[in-house]
């Protein structure tokens, strides 16, 4: 490995390190808070149609609405949600599903700690809901249609289970009879089926709308560069992206009353908000146009979604049905892909966020959820993954580890050549290509794996941080979060004194590291002494030094990513000390620390120099 490849990996580290401090030292800024409970006006969750046809898509245009603010009535009638997975209530009062806790996961590994909470009321800390109507058109006005506050009626059905759907109905009294059906699976995903009749003299038009509403931005919102939380969408097999702060710069579009951006979806798609390990997402019914909406109101910071279906006429004695599926529920990719693959929702396992390196987060994760399967513990998963991973890179690394041993046999010739050639560098480089050329030695080929080895990394990284499968995951003894740092700490000397460790994320837990990342410094300490040393003093004090600030520097990462770099580099030693005693060099990694390695002279001769 020359030098131009050892200043490729230093200026990698170096570059790691550079991101790093500057979002300790310079974190995104902080939200201003809003008023969670800011009354629900009739514009919100109630666009109105523009187009009277039958087949002509679907808009929306806000500024039509009319209508009295009210907020939610502390004592609207509610219908319990019960399933395996989820528990919560509809309320009556507009229809919405708007309380929503996911029974299979909890707050902190505590396991008295409350069960997670998706979906909020009005009232609550956070509101967050979904909502169902009719977008008024022709021969229609917003009282003649379901809104955001409508009183209905319980026509069937008391407790919303899997095996027990309810259905809601509300008459306008002017001729027009809606009703909503409700049912839901096992897991999340709900169906709600719209339904309206004319049993009026006229002709009306009208369209069937979703909308998922959230006051102000989640509370647990990381604002991390390597997560996206906020709006996402897929729209005819293209998906989108879109951050909280994206969403509040919107323009101001006159036919939707607000900052809004419209997407015409002519086949498949889907929208909603993802957080880190929970998601809510609208999906009309899949082969049909509609229109999907991303929208925020900056005077009560509401962030809304909408999906907006094509716009239908309506004559006497006619009923016209619309279907919609709205997923609430953990990320679970097992549960995500089933939504994909047997329930036609396209491009929703796309909804975890995979990054740029999909083709190898992808994989690596079917790979790894394989294992734990098998093993049933994430964080052997992770060594056997390493493990998987190593052996596939085996025949590359070979080579690499017997190119890396011959360049340690010929540093001596190569610090006379340095020596002779002085400060002339073209008679430098010219023989020491020439050496190279003698002894049939690649220099390259020593950074290779390495080279390989940093999407690997980055990519499980982005596995580890982003998938709900290492949450709250046990490995061994102290490490029963693989997805959170490790807890033991150097200030109460990892657990014998009495005192607890410093808190995750402060200077103390930086300083005073645990135990996976003491392993993981004497780990990367121990892969160095194999490998041959610069040459120029201030590369070797830095390559030296390096163990032991990556130790500090992921002392704070998920102990899942750090399990996997020790037994990287675990498993890297190995390979590589086995396969310079297959080649007749003795590692001498404890005795002299400085030599690195001595010729085993039991070793058969291969006619190298010394």
């Amino acid at each position: 490995m020359d030098d131009q490849n050892k200043n490729l990996i230093l200026a990698t580290a170096l570059s790691f390190l550079v991101i790093l401090v500057w979002f300790v030292l310079f974190p995104p800024p902080e939200t201003a808070p809003t008023d969670p409970n800011a009354p629900i006006t009739a514009t919100e969750g109630q666009p109105t149609a523009s187009t009277p046809s039958a087949d002509a898509p679907a808009s929306t245009a806000g500024a039509a609405a009319t209508g009295t603010e009210t907020a939610e009535t502390p004592d609207a009638p509610r219908l319990d949600i019960e399933t395996p997975s989820l528990t919560g209530t509809v309320s009556l009062q507009g229809g919405r599903i708007d309380e929503l806790l996911l029974k299979n996961y909890r707050e902190t590994i505590d396991p008295a700690s409350d069960i997670v909470r998706l979906l909020s009321p009005v009232g609550g800390e956070t509101p967050y809901y979904a909502l169902y109507g009719w977008a008024p058109g022709a021969g229609l006005t917003i009282d003649d249609v379901p809104g955001a506050n409508t009183l209905w009626q319980v026509e069937s059905g008391e407790t919303l289970t899997p095996d027990s759907p309810v259905t809601l109905v509300w008459d306008n009294g002017a001729g027009l009879i809606f009703r909503r059906e409700l049912s839901v699976d096992e897991d999340f995903m709900f169906s709600v089926r719209q339904s309206v009749e004319n049993t009026g003299e006229a002709t009306v038009s009208l369209a069937p709308y979703g909308i998922l509403a959230r006051h102000g931005r989640p509370d647990d919102l990381k604002n991390f560069f390597i997560l996206h939380e906020g709006l996402i969408g897929m729209a005819d097999g293209t998906l989108s992206e879109i951050d909280y702060d994206d969403v509040e710069e919107y323009e101001f579009n006159p036919r939707e009353g607000a900052p809004a951006e419209v997407t015409q979806v002519n086949d498949n798609g889907w929208i909603g908000f993802t957080d880190h390990y929970w998601m809510t997402t609208l999906i009309p019914e899949q082969g049909n146009p509609f229109k999907a909406v991303s929208k925020y109101d900056p005077q009560r910071g509401i962030f809304q979604t909408e999906t907006v279906q094509a716009t239908r006429s309506l004559a006497p004695g006619e009923t016209s049905v619309a279907e919609t599926r709205l997923f609430a529920g953990a990320k679970e990719w097992a549960t995500i892909r089933n939504y994909e693959n047997e329930e036609g929702v396209q491009g929703f396992l796309d909804s975890i966020d995979w990054g740029w390196f999909f083709f190898l987060t992808k994989p690596i994760f079917a790979v790894l959820h394989w294992l734990n399967a098998l093993i049933g513990n994430m964080g052997w998963a992770i060594i056997g993954l390493t493990l998987l991973i190593k052996v596939v890179l085996l025949p590359l690394a070979y080579k690499s580890y017997v190119s890396m041993a011959k360049m340690k046999e010929l540093q001596p010739e190569m610090e006379k050549i340095k020596e002779s050639a002085g400060d002339d560098r073209q008679k430098l480089q010219q023989e020491m290509m020439a050496l190279y050329k003698k002894e049939k030695v690649n220099p390259a080929s020593g950074c290779l794996p390495i080279l390989l080895q940093i999407p690997i990394f980055f990519s499980l990284y982005k596995v580890i941080f982003v998938t709900l499968e290492l949450r709250h995951a046990p490995w061994i003894g102290w490490i029963n979060d693989l997805s959170a740092p490790d807890p033991s700490s150097l200030y109460n000397l990892w657990g014998v004194f009495p005192w607890p460790a410093p808190e995750p994320g402060s200077i103390l837990a930086l300083i005073f590291i645990g135990i996976l990342p003491l392993c993981l410094g004497v780990s990367m300490w121990l892969q160095q002494k194999l490998n041959p040393s610069p040459t120029d003093p201030t590369q070797k004090m830095i390559f030296a030094w390096m163990p032991w600030v990556f130790m500090f520097m992921l002392g704070s990462f998920a102990s899942g990513l750090v399990v996997y770099w020790i037994a990287n580099n675990v498993i890297t030693f190995t390979q590589q000390y086995l396969i310079m005693r297959s080649q007749g060099y003795k590692p001498d990694v404890f005795g002299n620390i400085m030599s690195g390695f001595k010729r085993d002279k039991a070793a058969p001769d291969t006619g190298k120099k010394k």
